[in-house]
């Protein structure tokens, strides 16, 4: 037997002002088969998860590009 998911949690790659947020973007999300609702996260420091996960998109991206140009490597 199989887990079920009842969410996912979607970073921003970093906060958006609320009069600045598209509502675009809600309704896509809202769009996608199986959504039942969409509803903003109010940014706060020190926010956890949200938090997190930036902090690892961040390492990653940096670990990445050092892997495609090292400090010294091949021109």
């Amino acid at each position: 037997m199989t887990d079920r998911h009842s969410g996912y949690i979607v970073a921003l790659a970093a906060d958006v002002r609320e009069d600045d947020a598209e509502e675009g973007v809600l309704n896509a999300i809202r769009m996608i088969r199986g959504v039942a609702s969409v509803t903003p996260v109010i940014a706060e420091p020190g926010a956890g998860m949200i938090t997190a996960m930036r902090r690892d998109r961040e390492w990653s991206d940096a670990l990445f590009k050092l892997i495609k140009d090292p400090p010294g490597g091949e021109s």
